[in-house]
């Protein structure tokens, strides 16, 4: 029994024969949209107490804090953006930040190749289409296609680098080669400024985190596309969940979808031009011993334009001689450890083998 069929036993029958029908056309939630269909199938549906959940949740308008990182240079300034990374991880989980040093062509350049390859004919992208977690670049619709329990309206080109198995150009679509590469030489730059501003907002050096390699390990770029959807009150463009990583940076293009659960209410990350969103995953949550947050969130469809967002998730090295835990320097009497030691392979074994229901996994390593 190869991985897809064991994935497929979890499911109802019914619902696996849809599942695997919808999985062999390889068009992926475009390919339906372009067929021209008027209600969603019955796979995309989410079910009826998922449904009613909703009604537990009211939305508000605040906002993630905005951060402008311009300065860091600068000792005064540095200090003064430590203080607000530290609150925003606190408080919210989530952060924008402007004036971050990637240009904005950079930034364009990269919604507009994943919007290339997504809107490229069949053919284009047939070759690429696979489940199998260990191809650095694949195409598919849902990654949790057979476990989750309705689908999710979102296409994704995922690529993934590792220090033992590096991306090569040659590997990417040539729709968004040049765009993507450019893009992942300054967001992986971007990734260590940032874990060094969170360092020094947990009362560590600079440098620690990186030390960890909490950001030169397994990291993944998810191009994901959202078409227009005929009944978005139905359907998600990703279901509520917390990330997996360490940290994700994400673009997004101008139409907004992203939301996170704060108190107890869904807010909106609304698009900020050449703003990036950056989030607290589980694995920073665990070592930092619960001081930051990895908080819920989900992204929305709409009836009216497709929506395009690209996270970069950081999530540590896989050696297996580099486990995990909260941070010495951050347990006492006072605020003894909640995590026991693991390694991210084990993590992301997890991770990768349930679906995204908003269940932080993080709780299965508590001691």
């Amino acid at each position: 029994m190869d991985v897809l069929d064991m994935k497929a036993s979890l499911v109802h029958p019914v619902q696996e024969e849809e599942l695997k029908a919808f999985d062999n056309t390889k068009l992926g939630v475009k390919g339906l949209v372009d067929a021209g269909i008027v209600n969603i199938p019955g796979i995309f549906v989410r079910p009826a107490d998922e449904l009613s959940q909703e009604l537990m949740y009211s939305r508000t308008h605040l906002q993630v804090p905005v951060i402008d990182v311009q300065g860091i240079d600068s000792l005064e300034l540095r200090k003064k953006i430590v203080t607000q990374v530290q609150q925003a991880s606190e408080q919210w989980g989530f952060f924008q930040v402007v004036n971050h040093g990637i240009p904005p062509s950079v930034l364009e350049g990269m919604i507009d190749g994943v919007r290339l390859f997504h809107e490229h004919d069949f053919e284009a992208k047939k070759w690429l289409y696979t489940f199998d977690m260990m191809q650095n670049v694949r195409f598919n619709s849902n990654y949790d296609l057979y476990q989750s329990r309705a689908a999710n309206g979102r296409d994704t080109l995922t690529l993934t680098t590792l220090p033992s198995n590096p991306l090569n150009a040659d590997e990417l679509p040539e729709s968004c080669r040049s765009t993507s590469m450019a893009y992942i030489k300054h967001v992986m730059e971007l990734g260590d400024t940032l874990i060094e501003l969170l360092s020094e907002a947990l009362g560590l050096k600079a440098d620690h985190l990186k030390v960890m390699e909490c950001t030169k390990g397994y990291n993944t770029i998810c191009c994901h596309y959202y078409p227009a959807c005929p009944e978005p009150e139905l359907t998600t463009g990703i279901g509520k969940h917390s990330d997996s990583t360490f940290i994700t940076i994400l673009v997004q293009d101008q139409i907004g979808g992203l939301q996170i659960l704060h108190e107890d209410k869904w807010a909106d990350v609304e698009p900020i031009t050449g703003g990036l969103v950056v989030n607290i995953g589980d694995l920073l949550q665990s070592v930092s011993n619960d001081k930051f947050k990895s908080v819920i969130h989900r992204a929305l469809v709409n009836n009216d334009k497709e929506r395009i967002s690209v996270p970069c998730f950081f999530s540590g090295s896989s050696a297996e001689s580099i486990k995990y835990g909260p941070i010495k320097a951050l347990i006492s009497g006072e605020n003894p450890p909640i995590y026991r030691s693991f390694e991210v392979s084990d993590y992301m074994e997890k991770f990768l083998s349930k679906r995204l229901d908003g269940q932080e996994l993080r709780d299965l390593f508590k001691l």
